[in-house]
Order: C-alpha cells, then structure tokens, then sequence
C-alpha cells in the first residue's frame, strides 16, 4: 500500500511539473512574436540616434485579465530618454498579453537595450557614446521587485 501511494505521489509529481513546463508564453503569438513587435513599434527618436545614446531600461508592467496594460514603473533607466521608446511601444501591446489561472492583474518586468551597431563605432562616434553615456541620469526604483510576483520577459534589444 505505501508502495502504491508513493507511486502515485511520485506520478503526480512528474504530471504537474510537465505541466508547468508547458506553459504558454505571455504575449499572443509566443516569444518570436513578441520580439517581432517590438522590433516593428520601439520607434528612436533622432535625438537620440543623434548624441548616440545606448543604455538599459527596466520595466515593470500590470496587465489586467483582457491583456489590458494598467501601469509601468521604470524600476531602471541609465536615462529617462532611453526608456522613453520602450514605454510607448509597451502601451502599443495593450490587449495582447495572456494572463493565466484567473488572475485578477499579472506584472511583467522586461529589460530593454538600446546599442549602437559595432560597425559605425569610429573614434568620432565612440566620442559621442562616451559625451552621451557621461551625461546621463539614471532612475533607480526605490522598491524592491518581488520576484515570486513578477513574470521576468526576454531582453529587447534594440540596435540602430
């Protein structure tokens, strides 16, 4: 009998990690089309491409059970201007985040790069990364990001 419910125990173990494994990505269509999206919406302003701006902005969103977008916290920025393109190509993707197992609202936390292609880095440019990147103000969150909460997306990376 105990060999019988250890069994069972150790089956019903195995279904339920395979069924978390089997999980659905969070934006409709999957991870290539979510990456497709924001390839085609995260739009640089030419200000930027023009001080040659690169750096990181962190994220973090709620969406609602209809995929509806209901806030974004930059928990990071090196610069306000870098997060700035990412936030307007986010409000792009209302309605088309999955949210599971009857949750009132999700949140999501993506990381998002701007880089400048290594073929056009010539020392006059590299001279305009580092005027930009010495002149930025970065925004730190002063919360934690409770991990267990949160839904951690692949990286965008953006190079122009």
């Amino acid at each position: 009998m105990k060999r019988m419910i250890l069994m069972a125990a150790i089956l019903l173990s195995a279904f339920y990690s395979r069924a978390q494994q089997q999980m659905a990505f969070p934006f409709q269509g999957g991870k290539d089309v979510m990456m497709n999206f924001f390839k085609e919406n995260v739009v640089l302003p030419q200000a930027l491409k023009d001080k040659k701006a690169t750096g990181t902005a962190v994220l973090k969103f709620t969406a609602d059970p209809k995929g509806v977008i209901q806030k974004i916290i930059v928990y990071y920025a090196d610069d306000y201007s870098i997060a700035m393109p990412f936030i307007e190509a986010l409000k792009k993707s209302d309605k088309k985040w999955i949210i599971y197992d009857k949750e009132k609202f999700h949140d999501f936390i993506i990381s998002c790069t701007i880089n400048l292609a290594p073929e056009k880095a010539t020392a006059a440019i590299q001279k305009k990364v580092y005027d930009s990147y010495s002149k930025r103000t970065p925004i730190f969150a002063s919360n934690p990001v409770p991990l267990d909460m949160a839904t951690l997306l692949p990286a965008i990376i953006t190079t122009y």
